[in-house]
């Protein structure tokens, strides 16, 4: 099956998505939420529910599902490689996202193709919230050669140092099945059929969700529990997460507000080349 290069350019019609407190809560329980953290799960507090940044990625997945069906590649062979958000304003706890996606480019990694998708939200009056930048791995489409991708140097910690900061969660076995209801119903991440078709032993955690799991360590960790204070952050996924193993999110600060990230398992290493800033 070939992958079809036309795509690139493609733009998705503007898909709107309504919202409202519980999709927040549903997600931040997704991601490792606890009963005891009311500004995250309690429409009532104080102060008003807080929205962790990366539900950002929600309103993303239609519109690039929009872009990406057209790319021909077999859908239990594309993985998540790449996600990175940039937040204009902090995201509030109800409202209507409205999302563009555009596919920025196709690269030829050899055993895949490497295929960057971009999108862009606004809210209900049209100003700009965030955005997402988003790499899709099609495994077994690579070899049709075609324009090199643009060099970027990537972000890593510094050599030989400890990290400035550790913190680690405990994955519930269940976690994919509470995630999968925010939106990304990937039968990958619960059918074990589906999972061994796509070369897996078993279903594996949402790559977003991890991506996920990681930005709220950083937040508690980093920001004082405070969300709105994030500005950016970008990881690359290097091995999938299986439910029941423990990440661990490390963190050395290159400059004020900005911090190199990886992070683990007890198994893998599991995000590199990553990098978390925020209003220091």
């Amino acid at each position: 099956m070939a992958i079809n290069l036309s795509v690139v350019g493609e733009k998705s019609k503007e898909v709107e998505h309504p919202y409202g407190w519980k999709d927040v809560v549903l997600y931040h329980l997704g991601i490792g939420a606890k009963a005891s953290e009311l500004h995250y799960v309690y429409e009532g507090v104080k102060g008003g529910l807080k929205v962790i940044p990366t539900f950002s990625v929600i309103p993303s997945l239609e519109a690039v599902a929009h872009v990406s069906g057209k790319l021909g590649a077999n859908p239990m062979m594309i993985l998540h490689g790449e996600q990175g958000i940039t937040i204009f304003k902090p995201i509030p706890m109800k409202g209507v996202f409205k999302t563009t996606a555009e596919v920025k480019g196709i690269y030829d990694k050899v055993k895949g193709a490497l295929v960057q998708v971009e999108t862009r939200t606004v809210d209900e009056n049209g100003e700009e919230l965030f955005s997402n930048y988003i790499g899709i791995f099609c495994r077994g489409e690579g070899g049709f050669g075609g324009e090199k991708q643009p060099d970027a140097k990537p972000v890593e910690p510094p050599a030989g140092k400890a990290p400035d900061f550790t913190g680690s969660y405990a994955v519930s076995e269940d976690q994919t099945a509470l995630y999968r209801l925010s939106g990304d119903l990937n039968p990958l991440h619960i059918d074990p059929n589906f999972a061994k078709i796509g070369g897996f032993s078993r279903p594996i955690l949402h790559g977003l969700c991890t991506y996920g799991i990681v930005c709220k360590t950083l937040i508690k960790g980093l920001c004082e529990d405070d969300p709105t204070r994030v500005k950016e952050y970008r990881a690359r996924f290097s091995k999938p997460v299986m439910p029941g193993e423990t990440i661990t999110t490390k963190a050395w600060k290159l400059e004020d507000g900005f911090y190199a990230i990886e992070a683990e398992t007890e198994n893998n290493q599991i995000i590199n080349q990553a990098y978390f800033k925020f209003t220091a």
